[in-house]
This record gives structure tokens, sequence and C-alpha cells, in this order.
């Protein structure tokens, strides 16, 4: 049997989890901006409830990410967050409390679910340790679950309306949770020469890692364009459920079929290439759904980039966290990746895009995102020649 047997083994639980827990994201991240419609509260309401994960996403995942890295457990957390998760996501189903039992709950919901991807991606770069296409035949699974869910919801949504969300959101946690229960419970152990854990502080002091994570914070942020609008904006257009269910689905369509080839294909550039490459079309995205948002071929262009500008960006960006943040440090630079791309710059994005849409409209706020992704290529751009020259010494 090959020494890769074992690893390609204990990955097929976390392809479960991946599945899992996208799936949720799939119904859940879409339509939780159109329940929220369905319970009669107005545009700046919604827009800073669904802030709620980003502004979790400012301390939770750092701070799962530390006790993570200071003992070791990745795995035994996941369980506890997917635990926890499930038992607050039955607050949803009381309707009495209004905007604010809804935030409490969100709250309590995602400071638990907003830590779990990047304590899973930690795990997982230890156990692929660098086969990128490896971790795309696993990561894959989550962008099927996304596809299943958000098409699925989409189409019982349009018929039996939005009043089913909570049951949806139980269900998938359930399933979260099962897959927790599957991993293999491993603990890393410390290094030699930092048993009580490692400082972070001299990786966030090299000029290429603070460029990355500017990069980083730009693209992201203008994604939440899409993340928490798309949807409203379509819905705004006319477009129905359903048709807003296949747009989402057309862009993980093309994320599956990057992360399944993306071990062939990611080598064609250095890493902290792709990180500019990837802002590129991320303009070109941001411009064609705001500008021709009523022509259809466009949208299912504009989605169709959603190839480069997540799933190859993606790719990249844990490659280069892995690469910079390596042993018991990977937690903590897995969770930075999270704070600053979908904590700060998702909640600068939401809260920010909301006021936006308020005041001057949709494509306000797509031309913003626009200028926010030019800003993420110009700094993918300089974390490249930053990488090159430290390779060339």
């Amino acid at each position: 049997m090959s020494a890769q047997a074992p690893t390609r083994h204990a990955l097929v639980p976390f392809a479960g989890l991946s599945a899992t827990y996208f799936a949720h994201i799939g119904f859940f991240n879409p339509y939780l901006p159109l329940w929220l419609k369905h319970l009669g509260l107005p545009i700046v309401v919604i827009s800073l409830l669904t802030s709620v994960q980003s502004f979790t996403r400012v301390f939770a995942p750092y701070a799962w990410g530390a006790l993570s890295d200071h003992t070791g457990e990745r795995v035994r957390l996941l369980r506890y967050s997917a635990a926890a998760a499930l038992v607050c996501s039955a607050g949803l189903w009381f309707d009495g409390g209004g905007a604010w039992w809804i935030a409490l709950v969100l709250l309590l919901l995602f400071t638990h679910t907003s830590s779990m991807m990047s304590l899973t991606e930690a795990a997982m770069a230890h156990l692929v340790a660098g086969d990128w296409g490896r971790y795309g035949r696993v990561r894959v699974w989550g962008s099927v679950g996304f596809m299943a869910t958000v098409f699925a919801a989409g189409a019982w949504f349009q018929r039996f309306g939005m009043g089913h969300f909570p049951g949806w959101t139980m269900v998938s946690l359930v399933g979260v949770l099962a897959c927790t229960l599957w991993l293999p419970d491993t603990r890393e152990k410390p290094s030699a020469a930092h048993p009580g854990g490692q400082p972070i502080g001299p990786v966030l002091r090299q000029p290429v890692v603070r460029w990355f994570f500017a990069s980083l914070f730009f693209h992201i942020m203008s994604h939440f364009a899409v993340y928490a609008f798309f949807s409203l904006f379509l819905d705004a257009r006319g477009y129905g459920k359903a048709m807003i269910g296949l747009l989402w689905a057309v862009s993980v369509l093309v994320e599956v079929a990057w992360f399944f080839s993306q071990g062939r294909l990611l080598p064609a550039l250095p890493i902290t290439r792709w990180l500019w490459v990837c802002g590129l079309a991320c303009v070109l995205r941001m411009g064609l759904t705001g500008a021709l948002a009523g022509s259809l071929a466009a949208l299912f262009v504009a989605q169709a980039l959603h190839a480069l500008t997540f799933a190859t960006h993606h790719t990249a960006c844990i490659a280069t966290v892995t690469r910079h943040f390596p042993g018991r440090l990977r937690a903590r630079g897995q969770a930075l990746f999270t704070v600053i791309g979908y904590g700060f710059g998702g909640v600068i994005g939401v809260v920010a895009g909301g006021a936006l849409v308020s005041r001057l409209g949709y494509q306000a706020l797509f031309g913003a995102a626009v200028v926010l992704a030019a800003a993420g290529t110009l700094c993918g751009w300089r974390t490249d020649r930053l990488e090159r020259a430290a390779n060339a010494s």
C-alpha cells in the first residue's frame, strides 16, 4: 500500500464535513436576506442583521484559532462548535422577539460557525502537506454541497415560501455535527522549539504578509456586493427565486470544475501571481453584474468568473497562509484569513453596502465593488513582487 493511502483515507471525513458545512451555507447565506425580508424588515435592518456573521468573524475565528494552536486540538473544537450552533439555531423558530432577538440568535450561532472553516482548513492543510490538487479534490465536495442546497432551497422557497427557513437551518446543522463526529480524533503536537506556542508577531511584520492581507481585505470586501446583496438585487430586478438559485448554482458549478482540476491548472502560475489575476477577474465580474443585470447572458458570464474570483483565489490564499504560518501558527494564520477578509471586510462591506443601496441604489454598490476589486488587484500585484524578490534572494 502506498504511503499516500492513509492520508487519502483520512481526508474522506473532511470531504464529508466540507459538503455538509457548505450545504448549510448554500441555503443560509443566499436566502437569509430574503427570509428577513419575508419577516417584513426594512433593507437597512436586513443589511445590519446580515452583517452579524461578518461581525463575529472579527473576533471568533482568531479566538478559536489561538485556543486550537495552544492546545493542538482541532477536531474536538469543531465538534463543540457544531453542537453549540445547532442548539442556538432553535432560536430562529421564535418569531415574537423582533430584530433584536434575531440579532442575538445570529450572534450566538455565527460565533460558533464562523470559526469552523478556519479550524478545518488548519487541520486539512496539515494533512495535504502542500498537495493542492488533493486539497481541491476534498474542497470540491463543499462546492457540491453548496450547489445542492442553493438550487434545492431556491425551488423549495419558491413553491412553499420562506417560512421553512429555520427548519432548513436545523437540519443542515445536524448534518454538520454528524460529520464532525466522523473526523479522526487527532491532536497536533507542539514544536520542540516553541512548546508553549509559536509567536505570531515576527510573521506579521513581514512586508509580503502585510500586502497579502491588504489584498485579501479589498478582494473579499468587494465580494460582499454579491454575498449579501446579489439575491436582493435580482429580486428587485424581477427575477424569481428559482432563477436566483440557478444563478448561484452556476457560480458553484464552475467552482466545482476548478477545485476538481486545480492540481493541473494551479501550477501554470506562481501562487502569488494568481492573487492579482483573480483580482482582475473580480473587477470584470462586479462591473458586469452592476452594469448589465438586465441581461441573463451577462449575469451567467459574471457568475462563471466565480471560478477565478473565489475558487482560485481561495486556494491561492490558503497556500500563502500555509507557507507563512506553519505548524502551531497554522490555526491563527487561517483565522486571520477569516478575520481580515470575511470579518473586517465583511462588516464594512455589508454595513456600508446597505447604506449605499438605501441612498444611491444597487448600481452604486457594484460600482464601489469594482473600485475595491481594483485595490485588491494592486495589493496582490505588490504581494507577488515581494514574494518573487524573496525567492530570488
